[in-house]
């Protein structure tokens, strides 16, 4: 760290041989230091930006239900690939459902619910009464949330 004194400080006595403090503190200084910059990137030298991210903090309340929500969602994937298991490795099918929990919800009887269920699942793998146990234990899941 350097320090230097603006002023000509004489401790009350004349500035005598060699001037002092002052002189001291003058000579014991670093000399100039030149030639130093900073450079700047060109805008067009920017390869790769970073992603942004936005993070939410909800309430206890919110983040339990959300939680529940994530439950039943993770239940129901993996009871679709069970259902949807093939016994040969060779056979590549395309066979996709996609059951939108929602859409589940929004239908307005239960029985509405069960045929909507039984017409997305025509194709599974599965007995008919690992089928039918499935429709009925999503929408057991399905009024808790």
């Amino acid at each position: 760290m350097e320090c230097g004194v603006t002023g000509g400080y004489t401790n009350g006595s004349s500035a005598g041989a060699g001037g002092g403090i002052l002189a001291d503190v003058r000579s014991e200084r670093s000399p100039a230091k030149t030639g130093l910059h900073v450079n700047f990137k060109d805008k067009g030298e920017i390869k790769e930006r970073r992603e942004k991210f936005l993070t939410a903090k909800y309430g206890h309340h919110q983040m339990s239900l959300i939680r529940k929500r994530l439950a039943v969602e993770m239940w129901l994937y993996e009871e679709l690939k069970k259902l949807y298991e093939t016994s040969k490795v060779d056979d590549l099918s395309n066979d996709e459902v996609e059951v939108d929990i929602d859409e589940l919800l929004d239908l307005e009887s239960e029985e509405l619910r069960r045929r909507h269920l039984q017409a997305l699942l025509i194709n599974a793998k599965g007995s008919q009464n690992d089928v039918k146990k499935f429709i009925n234990d999503l929408l057991d899941k399905a009024k808790t949330l």
